[in-house]
């Protein structure tokens, strides 16, 4: 137990670090980008009234002065973590003068529970099904399943939102097709906001689902085809051990181990795919709300979308780094 302790302890260090690279990147990456609040604040000013440019140079002045544009790059450094830690990055331009991080969060739900989902079904349906095929490798339904997870697998996921739109939006519209719940129902824990969450979620999650399913299935029938000529295998088929708990105490238990890694190593894409999907359905998430930020030209919103993503997928790899000494006991934890 002590050293379970221990070797959760240095992967929270690892988090930590990882943390803080990859929010001081998304910092550095603002700091520098075309896009300058300053100059979108004053663009949208001078498109309404007439300034002249003494007015103009004063107005910039002293927003350089409000967003600390003035101090050095270490200064402004400094002042966003002790900003960041406090959960204050500022207000965001498109919706001034809300803060960022508010906006943030009512989007993060959205994004959560998508991925939750798709993660969750399509992993275990895919893992499962990829198992099964591996190993009852004559059976016609199995067989039948991974032609079209080879032909789904390589889509990417924007282009199976898109064809589920023109399906179920236009050929056949009986799903709604974009939003996160119907304008004309109030957000509240009733069942009506419920019901129309859960189908306005239908088809982003399907078509997530779709693309992650043939990815999982697939690693999983190239483990367990191996897995099924080692001789442990062999030797329990020859003894009578029961078929049903060679495939799943034996053979996939073996196989998941690997695959539980392969999910840490995806985190990244499946929360890329997640946000382009949000983008393609008008879903209320964190892809749609950083699309409008950039289109906007409000770096402020765009960094704090990009810290947040950057916590939560290394928070889904610290989790997935703690399960995984539970699973397979030969990775030291000492």
């Amino acid at each position: 137990m002590q050293d379970y302790l221990f070797f959760a302890l240095k992967r929270l260090v690892q988090l930590a670090a990882v943390v803080f690279a990859g929010v001081s990147a998304a910092f550095v990456v603002a700091h520098y980008s075309p896009i300058s609040p300053v100059e979108t604040i004053i663009g949208r000013v001078a498109g309404q009234s007439t300034f002249s440019p003494t007015a103009i140079e004063s107005l910039r002045q002293t927003l350089n002065e409000l967003f600390g544009l003035n101090a050095p790059l270490h200064e402004q450094f400094i002042n966003f973590w002790v900003r960041f830690l406090q959960g204050d990055l500022g207000p965001s331009l498109i919706a001034f003068p809300t803060p960022a991080m508010t906006l943030v969060m009512l989007a993060l739900p959205w994004t959560v529970g998508l991925l939750t989902v798709q993660i969750i079904v399509a992993w275990l349906i895919g893992n499962i099904l990829g198992g099964l095929a591996g190993y009852y490798q004559n059976n016609r339904f199995l067989k039948a399943f991974g032609v079209m997870a080879i032909g789904i697998q390589p889509i990417p996921y924007y282009i199976v939102a898109f064809l589920m739109v023109i399906i179920f939006g236009f050929l056949w519209p009986v799903l709604p097709i974009s939003g996160g719940f119907a304008m004309n129902v109030r957000p509240s824990f009733t069942p009506e906001f419920i019901l129309s969450v859960l189908r306005h979620a239908i088809l982003p999650i399907t078509s997530l689902i779709l693309v992650g399913i043939g990815t999982w299935f697939l690693g999983m029938r190239a483990l367990v085809s191996n897995i099924v000529t080692e001789d442990y295998v062999t030797y329990a088929e020859l003894a009578g051990v029961d078929r049903d708990k060679i495939v799943y105490s034996y053979v996939m238990r073996n196989a998941m181990v690997p695959q539980l890694t392969a999910l840490a190593m995806a985190l990244g894409g499946i929360f890329s795919g997640t946000i382009i999907t949000e983008q393609v359905f008008s879903y209320p998430g964190l892809g749609t709300l950083l699309i409008r930020a950039v289109n906007g030209g409000d770096s402020t919103l765009v960094l704090a979308v990009s810290s947040v993503a950057v916590i939560a997928v290394a928070s889904a790899i610290f989790i997935i780094d703690l399960i995984h000494p539970l699973l397979d006991p030969r990775v030291k934890v000492g």
